[in-house]
């Protein structure tokens, strides 16, 4: 029998499984002019300008798009595995989403960012699993696409360069990301100092 699949090229049923679904998901993406619109705007600047526009569209096949109605929490502060979040990342495809965030010393949330088409939102969550950040809500009717862990490690599974692809650039955003908040503290560590030092100037030395 190992003969004669040697002999004809029969292929692994599992490999013909693979092809057979990403020939559908290609075929749904194709049939979709949203899902095409995603995966124009998943290689724009806002969000992972690394992935070719083949790799963008193999990525957008895993994607599921979700709807959110003007003033609902598409993200909550907080909310990780054990609250029902599955981690996903999203892509705002059509709508404005505002992100807020509630620190230790405020109770009211801080708007930290306005968010618009060809925006991710979500992606820390997807790699490590851990607690969301900041709330994102709808400012308007949004339209996303959004790709949660278990398509992640489908993904992964089944087609292994263009995950590492998605991987390596979201790690690059993420790290660009960091960089900046640093650029900030730093920033906002020389401006405390030199507040100090005119406060020093300024208030005589009482002792």
């Amino acid at each position: 029998m190992a003969f004669f699949h040697t002999l004809f090229g029969a292929r692994d049923p599992g490999t013909a499984a693979r092809q057979r679904r990403a020939a559908e998901r290609n075929a749904r993406v194709n049939a979709s002019g949203t899902a095409l619109l995603a995966a124009e705007l998943l290689r724009s600047t806002h969000a992972l300008v690394q992935l070719s526009e083949a790799e963008a569209l193999t990525v957008v096949g895993y994607m599921q798009l979700r709807r959110h109605a003007e003033g609902e929490a598409i993200i909550r502060q907080g909310d990780s595995g054990g609250t029902g979040d599955d981690g996903f990342m999203a892509l705002v495809v059509e709508g404005e989403v505002t992100v807020e965030a509630v620190s230790v010393s405020r109770t009211a949330p801080l708007t930290v960012n306005v968010l618009g088409p060809g925006s991710l939102m979500g992606e820390m969550s997807l790699i490590d699993g851990a607690a969301r950040s900041a709330t994102c809500t709808a400012s308007t009717d949004v339209r996303c696409a959004v790709l949660n862990r278990e398509s992640l490690e489908a993904l992964i599974a089944e087609e292994p360069a263009t995950a590492a692809k998605l991987l390596s650039a979201v790690a690059q955003r993420l790290s660009r990301r960091l960089r900046e908040s640093d650029i900030k503290l730093q920033l906002y560590s020389q401006l405390v100092f030199s507040m100090q030092q005119e406060i020093d100037r300024l208030v005589p030395d009482l002792d």
